[in-house]
């Protein structure tokens, strides 16, 4: 009898050890954050492409036809992965490199982009970037898809990069924001960048991005 009474003694305090080591649940807050309205999205970023065009000749690399050509001994391309201010989609029609300077870009506005949701009590999302690099073969197989997309891209000098606006990465489940806040936090971040001469910025309204080339 002793023998069950310690067992079942033995049990209850295993128990009562697991209960107490068990996580608690996260409780998804939704959040209203305070933006700064500043008109229509594509009179803000109505950049075309003879701007991008010029600033990508400048600063990027010579377009290679294939991804094989633009890799091979290209110095003067860096990766672009994952990292804690933003993630890279699926790609399917470009490859994640991008020169220097517009790396840096695209850190700085992942950054800036944090930082504005956490000054604003906001936080836990990151910002998607779609579309990079394009060689020939990309643009050729992307325009038999896009009848509408340009031969003569900017994403072909590694200077250019999209960011979706309609579509944020969340990084854990702390807070629940609305879509249109975000893009429009995202917006005000470009719109400084884009004031100090440091990008040009197209809204593309039917690709659901922002298109940008470093200067």
């Amino acid at each position: 009898m002793k023998r069950i009474v310690y067992l079942l003694i033995f049990v209850l305090a295993v128990s009562g050890f697991s209960c107490g080591k068990s996580k608690e649940k996260v409780i998804t807050v939704e959040k209203d954050l305070k933006i700064i309205p500043f008109g229509r999205f594509s009179r803000a970023f109505n950049d075309m492409n003879d701007r991008h065009l010029e600033a990508a000749r400048r600063l990027g690399i010579v377009p290679a036809s294939s991804r094989e050509e633009a890799l091979s001994g290209n110095t003067h391309l860096c990766e672009i992965t994952d990292c804690e201010y933003y993630k890279v989609d699926s790609l399917t029609h470009s490859i994640p490199y991008l020169v220097p300077k517009a790396k840096e870009l695209l850190e700085t506005i992942g950054k800036n982009f944090i930082d504005s949701l956490e000054s604003r009590g906001g936080g836990s999302y990151q910002i998607l970037v779609t579309s990079v690099l394009r060689v020939d073969q990309d643009v050729k197989r992307l325009r038999k898809k896009n009848g509408n997309a340009s031969a003569n891209s900017a994403h072909r000098y590694g200077t250019t990069f999209d960011i979706a606006y309609s579509r944020f990465v969340a990084t854990d489940d702390r807070y629940l924001i609305p879509k249109e806040q975000l893009k429009h936090i995202l917006a005000e971040v470009l719109l400084s960048l884009k004031k100090r001469d440091a990008c040009y910025v197209k809204y593309e309204i039917k690709q659901g991005c922002f298109h940008i080339t470093a200067r």
